[in-house]
């Protein structure tokens, strides 16, 4: 497990407000880092295929599109260590809570456990069983002494803190990306729905609905704009800048998204978008996915051709190279900073937004068998916002409509593998997925072997 150094000593921190402050800070800079958990959520299904430059660029993401991963996989090693470094950062403050009183202490806090629960529910849902630790850092050595725990007591943890956050956090924040009350209460019915607790994810899911505090904005087509940030229908964003990092020797140091110069055009000359390393490349059948008249469909996924002939942009096609892009999150003329340009892209990753609460709450009332009519009324006005006529179905219909739903509200934003797993479907939809096996990625070898070897490797691997 890689573990932050994170000094000064306790003994001479944690004095002052402002050292609280500053230590929350870096607790939420590994966010930042998740940009290739949302990659990943995209390749491993069917979405997307993997793309780049070849069969062997990046060839851990090459991987795990083709459900050939190992434990030996860098990416995965990478996902592993940046989440637990997040956690690290979050267990500093929360190690040292009792030491001084301040005005404001309960949101300081509040905020460092809504991090930690995001970090924690990140790594359950790729390997399940890890270890968990609570109001302590890891430091080096530690390793040796800690043990995987089930995935059952992970989650106990994060709805504990994802309670405490929303109870004491406000409903607004004066600066963007802070964490908000319905930020933590939108996580914790998400929390619920992963371990199919219907009914116990219906209240939070609906007390955001309740609050009023955010809507669909009219425009689908601004959703994803960087000029349109932190808008109405945003619950929780992950705030990036266009300030150089380390460069590639360290991703996790970027300020800006790299998936948006990951996922980018190969070799782009023409209008509104920028040139980046064509990975992430969504599929025909996603393309296909989109009903006739969907206004989501084209602002969702680029049609590179199409684009192409009616702009007169060219570019080159990169392996397994499909004709379309992740229009959501490609780099776009304006947005570079500083820099490499890949790694100083300022678009923000909306990590929750409204239209998934709406159809995370209806498919929690639908399930739940509580409430199918509010449930339509959730799931129509996602359809209503993309141009669709309402539906009427119900029970298993209604169910199978929340999906497809879910796939083309949230194409190319990193939910797609993990509501595939959650929901049973993964094995008929992901090629060469294997049940029993690939609902859940490989403890990194690596990780396994500084612990000892007393850790059991995930099933299959």
């Amino acid at each position: 497990m890689d573990v932050d150094s994170l000094n000064p000593a306790s003994d001479n921190f944690f004095n002052t407000e402002e050292d609280y402050q500053q230590a929350l800070i870096g607790a939420y800079d590994l966010l930042q880092t998740t940009y290739l958990n949302v990659m990943l959520g995209e390749i491993a299904s069917d979405n997307t295929l993997a793309g780049g430059e070849s069969a062997t660029d990046v060839i851990g993401i090459q991987q795990i599109d083709d459900m050939i991963h190992t434990p030996s996989n860098a990416q995965l090693r990478d996902i592993w260590g940046w989440m637990f470094s997040g956690i690290n950062r979050a267990n500093f403050i929360l190690e040292f809570q009792d030491k001084i009183d301040f005005a404001g202490k309960n949101e300081v806090l509040a905020q460092a456990r809504f991090l930690r629960a995001y970090y924690y529910f990140e790594l359950v849902k790729f390997f399940g069983d890890v270890p968990l630790v609570v109001d302590e850092r890891v430091l080096f050595g530690d390793q040796f002494e800690v043990d995987r725990n089930p995935s059952a007591e992970v989650y106990a943890q994060i709805e504990e803190d994802l309670q405490f956050a929303a109870d004491n956090l406000p409903v607004t924040q004066i600066q963007a990306g802070r964490i908000t009350k319905g930020a933590a209460l939108a996580l914790l019915g998400k929390v619920f729905l992963y371990q199919d607790k219907f009914s116990e994810a219906i209240v939070p899911l609906e007390n955001v609905i309740n609050s009023g505090a955010y809507s669909l904005i009219d425009d689908y087509s601004t959703m994803f704009e960087n000029d349109n940030e932190n808008n109405a229908e945003s619950v929780f964003e992950i705030q990036y800048t266009d300030k150089e990092g380390a460069g590639f020797d360290c991703l996790q140091c970027s300020e800006g998204n790299i998936a948006v110069g990951f996922n980018g055009i190969r070799n782009y000359q023409g209008p509104e978008f920028d040139s980046g390393f064509s990975f992430n490349v969504p599929t025909q059948d996603a393309f296909d996915a989109f009903e006739a008249g969907d206004v989501r469909r084209n602002e969702a996924i680029l049609d590179i051709e199409q684009w192409a002939d009616s702009t007169g942009a060219t570019f080159s096609t990169g392996y397994e190279h499909t004709g379309y892009f992740n229009r959501k999150y490609i780099a776009r003329k304006g947005d570079l900073g500083t820099g490499d340009a890949n790694l100083t892209n300022p678009n923000n990753y909306r990590s929750i937004r409204y239209a998934d609460v709406l159809l995370m709450a209806a498919e929690a009332l639908n399930r739940s068998g509580q409430d199918d009519p509010k449930a339509l009324v959730y799931v129509n006005q996602v359809r209503t916002r993309a141009g669709l006529d309402e539906i009427s179905s119900t029970g298993a219909s209604l169910t199978d409509a929340i999906y497809q739903e879910r796939r083309v509200e949230l194409v190319g934003e990193g939910h797609r593998f993990f509501d595939l797993v959650r929901t049973g479907r993964a094995s008929t939809e992901i090629p060469g997925f294997q049940a029993g096996k690939h609902e859940l990625f490989p403890i990194p070898q690596i990780e396994i072997e500084l612990a000892g070897n007393r850790w059991e490797q995930n099933p299959g691997y």
